[in-house]
């Protein structure tokens, strides 16, 4: 008896099927688009009916034509992956165990966004952090279903930037901001994020400076000002300083100082040259 064959599909960064198992067949290096669409389907999709299914994926065409297509579909996929899909009432789906990818990004985000997570389940895997859902991919369910991931993934790094902050893990609560950051340029929560991670650490000075990278990119990009949310963030931090308060502020510091230099004093020695002294001439 062979041993069960096990799947994985993946669908961040383009579509992949592996297989495993010693009865698993080997993998042609083109599976047909039209496989690779059935199988990204129902791995966006729960339970789809076959009609519905048929619809989505040859909506150009008559319907016979249609399920005609989908049958064509599912006798390759049957013959590369056998019961990688199972049918039942109609309905299409991925065998029990097949391991995808969006499936496990879905998982880690509902975790760290629910409150009960611990510190210790914070961790941000690579799929948190990267990947399209099959960038090139035009039809309108991936449209919709790579947005909905898009923010999905955006709100739960933001989630974990808020909770290692206030745990006071400074800079892995950075790395999350900055991961949103870069994955959306002109997102200001996540430059709001980072300007409150700079000031719960008391750097004034990266905390200007990211609001005013940000501030300008606005300006370039889209002809606006950042929300008075993020506004008032920095406010009062350039607010320009007396000469009296600089100098209130600057003699209890060389009062701290004295005593150090007190007791350092009799350990240095201070070499002082004295002029060459001036030759009599011999009469």
């Amino acid at each position: 008896m062979g041993t069960r064959m096990t799947a994985r599909v993946t669908l961040l960064d383009g579509f992949g099927l592996r297989l495993s198992g010693s009865d698993a067949p080997a993998m042609p290096e083109d599976l047909p688009h039209s496989v690779q669409r059935l199988v990204a389907h129902l791995s966006i999709s729960a339970r789809p009916l076959r009609a519905a299914v048929a619809g989505q994926l040859w909506p150009d065409v008559p319907e016979d034509h249609a399920h005609g297509s989908l049958r064509s579909a599912l006798w390759r996929l049957n013959k590369v992956a056998p019961g990688l899909v199972e049918v039942s009432g109609g309905c299409l789906t991925l065998a029990d165990g097949v391991l995808v990818d969006i499936h496990e990004l879905g998982e880690w985000a509902r975790r760290v966004m629910d409150p009960a997570c611990s510190l210790e389940q914070l961790e941000v895997g690579e799929s948190a952090i990267q990947g399209e859902l099959l960038p090139g991919w035009y039809d309108d369910w991936v449209l919709l279903e790579r947005e909905r991931l898009r923010q999905l993934r955006l709100h739960a790094l933001e989630r974990v930037a808020i909770r290692l902050a206030a745990a006071g893990r400074y800079s892995d609560a950075l790395q999350a901001a900055f991961s949103v950051a870069r994955a959306e340029p002109l997102r200001e929560s996540a430059h709001r994020m980072i300007v409150e991670v700079h000031l719960a650490e008391g750097n004034i000075s990266e905390a200007l400076r990211a609001y005013e990278n940000f501030r300008a990119l606005l300006a370039d990009e889209l002809g606006v000002q950042p929300t008075q949310r993020l506004v008032r963030l920095v406010e009062g931090l350039r607010e320009p300083v007396s000469s009296a308060a600089a100098e209130s502020t600057l003699v209890p510091a060389r009062t701290a100082l004295a005593p150090r230099l007190q007791y350092n004093a009799p350990s240095l020695r201070i070499y002082r040259l004295s002029p060459p002294r001036e030759r009599t001439p011999r009469g």
